[in-house]
């Protein structure tokens, strides 16, 4: 894209009508253009421009894509895209580092918010659910932009072992817990599909069962008749009218909610959904960033302290208000798979949960405790524990 051109065109849009459709931008650009151009020829070119004046850029093309689940900037002629099985350099870049800038400052106004030398960092959802986040140097060598599209498709449980992320009998076990009404923590890296997991299984819930959910960027999707979703929301420009995650968990609790939902432990949230666990909302989710089971409990330790809770405090309401923890690990090959299964043990057991399932060694000691737990919530056992005995 000549960026004269679109300097061209940008001036003349300014001083012209306040809104320009298809035929007027078209217009403008064979105005501009200085070239015989054909009719095909013009309307590609209007599609460039009206992707440089009003949409992605050059990055339009990318995000249009179904597959792409993140796109990423590392400088000019550094873009990435990940399609669910790992990162891969794009066909596309920008004319320099500017126009890198302008795409960033243009996303984040979109967003109502305000990207420059004053405020040199962005993390900002776009009116289609998209997540931005935007640095500019000299934080960073050149502007880096990270797209990250949300809730564009919905996974199913059987398409989810399509995808190799489990077994059918796996797949069962998992919809037997929500069934049961147990509360479920999903754990994993960034990237490991843990959103897509919990709004599957969700998805499996009693169709009369009222969820609310409470995030800060929408990422849950969940195919069920009764959702109602709560989004956090950032200070805006003057600092003012933020509402955090722990506020909207409050809120939640007097909305006659049957299952709630945070959709990512990050801070002092965690304290008031144990709470409310604690108070009779069974079959609550959540999701939490971890390495593997046994790091779990540290980071719960962490998040908790946020809030004011200690550890032995944090260990009774943990004891009490969750049930199974699933942790989700993504291989070499960029597949997103269901890793390992715990069980979280009641009061005086400990803080850690307790291994159910593992993909290496499959059942685990804890088997037998959940089987027992399921079959007290008068839940039909499912394959992978009906060998297992009751203890």
């Amino acid at each position: 894209m000549n960026g004269q051109l679109v300097d061209r065109v940008r001036l003349r849009l300014a001083t012209g009508p306040d809104s320009a459709g298809d035929s007027e931008l078209a217009a403008v650009a064979g105005a501009e253009s200085a070239l015989l151009l054909d009719t095909a020829a013009l309307s590609e070119l209007s599609g460039q421009l009206r992707a440089e004046l009003t949409g992605a850029g050059p990055l339009e093309s990318l995000l249009a894509d179904p597959a792409v689940t993140d796109v990423l900037v590392n400088a000019a002629d550094s873009v990435w895209i990940d399609r669910g099985r790992g990162l891969e350099r794009a066909g596309v870049s920008f004319e320099s580092d500017g126009a890198v800038r302008r795409l960033a400052a243009r996303l984040a106004a979109q967003a109502g918010r305000r990207l420059d030398d004053a405020a040199p960092f962005v993390d900002a959802m776009l009116a289609d659910g998209t997540r931005l986040h935007a640095i500019l140097p000299p934080l960073v060598a050149h502007p880096t932009i990270s797209l990250r599209v949300l809730g564009r498709r919905r996974l199913s449980l059987p398409e989810l072992v399509m995808l190799e992320a489990m077994s059918p009998d796996l797949a069962e076990l998992l919809t037997a817990l929500v069934t049961a009404r147990l509360s479920i923590l999903v754990s994993g890296g960034t990237g490991t599909g843990k959103t897509s997991l919990l709004a599957a299984l969700l998805s499996s819930a009693d169709p009369g069962d009222r969820i609310i959910t409470i995030e800060d960027a929408a990422e849950l999707s969940i195919d069920h008749p009764h959702v109602v979703a709560l989004l956090a929301r950032s200070a805006n420009v003057e600092r003012a009218g933020a509402v955090q995650l722990a506020e909207l968990v409050r809120q939640a609790l007097r909305m006659r909610a049957d299952r709630l939902v945070v959709g990512e432990f990050r801070a002092a949230e965690i304290v008031d959904l144990l709470a409310a666990l604690n108070t009779g909302h069974s079959g609550g989710a959540a999701t939490v960033h971890a390495n593997s089971v046994a790091d779990v409990p540290a980071r719960l330790v962490a998040l908790a302290a946020l809030g004011g809770m200690d550890p032995a405090t944090l260990a009774a309401q943990a004891a009490s208000a969750l049930d199974v923890l699933v942790h989700l690990r993504r291989d070499r090959g960029g597949v997103r798979r269901v890793d390992q299964i715990g069980l979280w043990p009641r009061l005086g057991s400990g803080l850690g949960p307790e291994l159910v399932w593992t993909r290496a060694a499959g059942l685990g000691p804890a088997a037998a405790e959940l089987r027992s737990r399921l079959a007290d919530a008068e839940t039909e056992l499912p394959f992978l524990l009906q060998a297992v005995d009751r203890p």
